[in-house]
């Protein structure tokens, strides 16, 4: 609990000083990495029952798209991030 109160307080003192270095850009990315991780974890769940409800192939097409592309986006996110620190 005391780790979550102080990476708030950093970002609070960060946000003040006015060094947000997440640009919307950086966010999308962020954002698409979630959106494909819960895809993955989803598809993972479907596959594990034994009957996906989308049928075996296409949910393992989710899946083998959706794995490379959490990484990627998160990935370039992160350099997004690291270009605007500099």
């Amino acid at each position: 609990m005391n780790d979550s109160l102080d990476i708030q307080s950093l970002s609070l003192i960060l946000l003040i000083k006015g060094e947000n270095f997440v640009t919307p850009k950086s966010g999308v990315f962020l954002g698409g990495s979630c959106v494909a991780a819960i895809a993955a974890v989803g598809s993972v769940f479907e596959l594990s029952s034994g009957s996906p409800q989308l049928g075996g192939t296409l949910t393992g097409v989710i899946l083998a798209v959706s794995v490379p592309l959490t990484a990627v986006f998160f990935y370039t996110a992160v350099l997004d991030t690291k270009a605007n620190q500099k």
